[in-house]
């Protein structure tokens, strides 16, 4: 079997109509992700639509609905490959009602691309989707100032909105020095894949190239091992087969294991991946392991497997920081929505408001609000109606996050910050 490229998950993110889906679909052109004729299609009918300017942007927005709209609504997923890496693109959308739809999508993501119209500047989503990403684990961005050709590939400009974007960027913890600032137009194709005569004032990197600086997320075999179970089978001749994928640390074959909050404990016998046994396994790795002393109805889906000498968290109560992304009316003490964390779905109570945080610099904006809604920002303390694992994010953040639903629609996104841990007998 070749070996793969190293793989990063790309977040494309951003203010409305700032040219995201046009620079996705420019990115896959270029990469030779999608075929010149497909775009030549694509021209046509948006020509004969009368959106002349949106054939790269018809790549990603394939809904029949959002080329009606001009709009981007679910996530697509998309493989590109650079010298370095290959890409799944998570476009993320930026219009209001479907910034929900970007939880799922930069949660999982390795680095982002902040897209920002040279025109424009700096805009209220642009503000919320730096804060979101960063609340989210995003550590590594790549800013794109798009639509140069509609300022006329002005220096000053792109300074002037340089300068926004660092002042926002450092409010959230990053340190502009470290981020590529690149002046680009998806539309026009510059500084996408070569650097352009239209830019001579401008030095740095492409943004193919800025993508190869991206640093791999580094596997993280030193933290504790963590396995959040997805399923559980007995297999006759075998015994209790579970499986799931190794969030942190390493597995081992005859390491000791307890599972939480089952509070069971087995030996690894064997590990199996991709249907041959293996020794150990990775972060990342999907297995199947067989544990001895443990029967298939002792465990379930969304239990975690740990070390016995470090098991799993399981929290009794916990205080998390999280955004309201979408609320039909407001969330108070009481309200008990369902937690999805890690391979777990459990009803979790908020049992006090501590803080409301602005949104867009994390400053604490008012202690014990009496409620929070669509929008805000806020620390709060949960208590699962059953028990749960869930790690601090400073420690394991693999588990530290998660996504609060109610009603069949993501109402907020958050992570850990501190726990009161169960006492496990």
């Amino acid at each position: 079997m070749a070996t793969e490229k190293p793989h990063l998950n790309l977040a494309v993110i951003g203010h409305i109509d700032h040219g995201k889906s046009t620079t996705v679909g420019r990115l896959m052109f270029e990469t030779g992700a999608v075929p010149p004729h497909i775009i030549e299609n694509y021209r046509k009918e948006a020509e004969s639509k009368g959106k002349g300017s949106f054939e790269f942007a018809w790549v990603m927005d394939s809904l029949k609905e959002e080329r009606e709209r001009g709009i981007t609504i679910d996530i697509a997923h998309k493989r590109f490959d650079t010298a370095k890496y290959y890409f799944t693109v998570v476009d993320c959308p930026g219009h209001r009602d479907f910034v929900k739809n970007m939880i799922t999508g930069a949660s999982q993501a390795d680095a982002a691309l902040l897209i920002v119209a040279a025109p424009d500047g700096v805009m209220e989503q642009t503000k919320e989707h730096v804060f979101l990403s960063r609340t989210l684990g995003i550590t590594q961005l790549i800013v794109g100032i798009n639509k140069m050709d509609a300022a006329d590939y002005s220096e000053k400009r792109y300074n002037e909105v340089k300068e926004q974007l660092s002042q926002l960027l450092k409010m959230v913890g990053f340190k502009p020095s470290e981020v590529n600032f690149i002046p680009m137009s998806s539309f026009a194709g510059v500084n996408i894949s070569k650097k352009s005569p239209e830019t001579p004032w401008y030095t740095g990197p492409t943004v193919l190239e800025a993508l190869d600086l991206l640093k791999e997320p580094e596997k993280p075999t030193t933290l504790p091992f963590r396995l959040p179970i997805q399923d559980v089978y007995s297999i006759s001749g075998v015994g209790t087969v579970p499986v799931g994928r190794i969030e942190t640390g390493v597995m081992k074959k005859g390491m000791k294991v307890a599972f939480m909050p089952a509070n069971v404990n087995g030996e690894v016998k064997s590990i199996e991946m991709h249907h041959e046994e293996v020794p150990e396994a990775l972060p990342g790795d999907n297995v199947g392991f067989n544990v001895r002393g443990v029967g298939k109805n002792d465990i379930r889906r969304g239990d975690v497997c740990g070390p016995v000498e470090l098991p799993p968290t399981v929290a009794e109560e916990f205080t998390a920081q999280i955004v309201v992304l979408h609320h039909p009316s407001a969330i108070t003490v009481g309200y008990t929505p369902v937690f999805h964390c890690h391979t777990s779905q459990i009803a979790c109570t908020f049992t006090e408001l501590v803080k409301k945080l602005d949104p867009r610099t994390g400053q604490v904006k008012e202690e014990n609000p009496t409620f929070l809604k669509t929008g805000d920002a806020a620390i709060v303390k949960i208590r699962p109606t059953r028990p749960m694992v869930i790690e601090k994010i400073k420690e394991i953040p693999q588990l530290g996050r998660f996504a609060i639903r109610d009603m069949g629609a993501t109402i907020a996104a958050g992570m850990c910050i501190d726990i009161q841990a169960k006492q496990m007998r």
